[in-house]
């Protein structure tokens, strides 16, 4: 077999032996299969090196050395895989590029920016069109819910119930299932939809509860074009450590603001972030802080807080 077919087989076959074990790998896949044709093109007698994995790492268009230890993080586990049929393969160490991981700090929206978002996406092409709709529907329910983008738009029809004011998400993130309730707000604005889109769109072709004016749902990747048109257009400069805004935005800014809200109702940060966890379907209460993001409002709480821990150390 030839370089490019080995490597592009081998990288199937382990994302195939991970998907059985139920992770998704959707990001890490497509890394994966440009890492093939890149080995491919190379004289490596179809083994990974770790000369190779170097080199791909820092195939990139910027000298970026997170990126490139986030590459090299990709590629560990495909090369345990690899290990098992050929001794000879070279496992990349962890620290190779240094750490893969760090806090960004995301841009947390105002709730003016929120409003705004929501009454400029009635503007969105077509006129009179089902899109700007649903696009502000799900913009809408991301902000108001923190859900992902990947469960909005995976939404049935049965799973939402328009009369108790829940959503039902399914084989999410590692195949978790939970029930979101929503506000009484949010109930009557998918109600609103839900009727609008049942008139503009007779003969659905799909039974997803966000529907497009062809009657198919709509996808992660048509909100998110939404979404960059939104903000070109409302001129927007994003506040953090992200050259642009980003859907998860949304989810982050869910997060902090529920938490500043929980502190000032004099609920401990640690039940909040337990009962969060639960709601935005999280494994683990550390992923819910994780989200945390050191805004200046929680920062002063923070600092109050520890001070008024200091002081009674002090008695």
């Amino acid at each position: 077999m030839n370089a490019p077919g080995f490597w592009l087989l081998a990288v199937e076959e382990y994302l195939a032996y991970r998907r059985g074990l139920g992770f998704a790998l959707q990001i890490e896949g497509g890394q994966l299969r440009r890492f093939a044709q890149f080995a491919g093109q190379a004289d490596t007698d179809n083994r990974l090196t770790l000369t190779l994995a170097e080199n791909w790492a820092r195939d990139t268009a910027a000298p970026n050395p997170l990126t490139w230890a986030r590459r090299i993080e990709v590629l560990r586990g495909f090369a345990k895989f690899l290990k098992r049929h050929d001794p000879g393969t070279e496992i990349p160490p962890s620290g190779l590029f240094g750490p893969a991981h760090r806090h960004r700090v995301p841009h947390i929206f105002s709730d003016d920016e929120l409003a705004g978002l929501l009454a400029a996406a009635r503007q969105l092409p077509p006129p009179g069109g089902l899109r700007p709709s649903t696009c502000r529907a799900v913009l809408g329910v991301l902000a108001s819910t923190g859900l992902r983008i990947g469960e909005a738009v995976r939404l049935t029809r049965a799973d939402v119930d328009l009369d108790k004011g829940l959503l039902a998400i399914r084989e999410s993130k590692r195949h978790r299932c939970r029930w979101v309730p929503v506000h009484e707000t949010v109930r009557v604005e998918l109600r609103a939809y839900a009727e609008q889109r049942d008139h503009a769109v007779q003969s659905p072709k799909s039974d997803r509860f966000f529907l497009l004016d062809n009657g198919l749902s709509v996808n992660d990747r048509q909100i998110r074009y939404a979404f960059r048109c939104l903000l070109r257009h409302l001129g927007w400069t994003p506040r953090g450590d992200y050259a642009l805004h980003r859907l998860h935005d949304l989810r982050h800014t869910f997060i902090v603001r529920n938490l500043l809200r929980s502190s000032r109702q004099g609920i401990t940060p640690a039940c909040a972030a337990l009962a969060l966890s639960t709601y935005v379907g999280h494994a683990r209460v550390a992923d819910t802080f994780w989200y945390a993001t050191g805004i200046p409002d929680l920062m002063a709480i923070a600092g109050d807080r520890f001070h008024g821990y200091a002081t009674e150390g002090t008695r």
